[in-house]
């Protein structure tokens, strides 16, 4: 007998909501999303969509009114909680537009808990916008089936983020003048853990210093290669949450 089809489908279309939701509710969607869902993806009353609050989990969802830019759901049922997040920080500091957002984008696909971006001496922008970089957690997670979203703190500069670092939680510094073999100090350092990222042109002599000097900072190594800010993320990111990223990254 043929295997029963999965129900909803992965292609049943996903969207953030930002308020709590619950079996029963009835929500609506209006906006750029409802255009998404009317005018994109053709969908009109008794098709599905998946709904995810980043506070109770995902829900299964029915169109039960729509118009050219408002739709009505009836949450079905839910799907699944939740997700547990690994307990990781990425502490970025600010890069050119194009490159920030694409940090953003990743670091939440990659699962991390929480983005700092901070304010260097060689920082060639000096604001983040914090909207902009949650939209793009927000398309981020509703692509890769995220049900969490990563926490997104105040900008700050990098001794004012060093004097107030939690004593419980491993700096690892992404270090291109060289490092300890990542993968072994994460075995030696178990526990909550944040990676530091520098500016397109790195950190001063001073700044170098002020953070090795940190008692919870450990440099570490990328590799031969000197990398650009988006990828020493990335990768970064992959090698401690392959380590240490929990049962689903392995």
């Amino acid at each position: 007998m043929p295997a029963t089809p999965a129900w909803p489908p992965k292609s049943t279309p996903r969207l953030f909501v930002d308020h709590a939701l619950s079996t029963g509710q009835m929500v609506e969607i209006d906006g750029n999303a409802a255009h998404y869902l009317g005018n994109v993806m053709r969908l009109v009353c008794g098709d599905v969509v998946r709904l995810f609050d980043d506070q109770s989990g995902e829900y299964l969802a029915c169109i039960t009114s729509a118009a050219k830019r408002k739709l009505t759901v009836q949450i079905e049922e839910k799907l699944k909680d939740r997700e547990s997040v690994p307990d990781l920080w990425l502490v970025q500091a600010l890069v050119k537009k194009d490159r920030l957002d694409l940090i953003a984008e990743k670091s939440c696909e990659l699962g991390i808990a929480k983005f700092l971006p901070i304010l260097t001496s060689r920082c060639v922008v000096d604001k983040a916008k914090d909207d902009r970089l949650r939209s793009q957690m927000i398309e981020a997670a509703e692509q890769c089936e995220r049900t969490a979203l990563p926490e997104i703190a105040p900008l700050i500069k990098l001794p004012a983020l060093l004097a107030s670092w939690p004593v419980s939680r491993t700096l690892f510094f992404c270090d291109e003048r060289g490092g300890d073999n990542f993968a072994a100090a994460i075995h030696g350092n178990a526990g909550p853990a944040a990676i530091l990222i520098g500016p397109e042109g790195g950190f001063t002599d001073e700044e170098n210093a002020m953070i090795r000097a940190h008692p919870n900072a450990r440099a570490i190594s990328l590799g031969p290669r000197i990398l650009r800010a988006e990828t020493a993320a990335i990768c970064a990111i992959s090698v401690w949450m392959a380590q240490a990223g929990g049962s689903d990254w392995r």
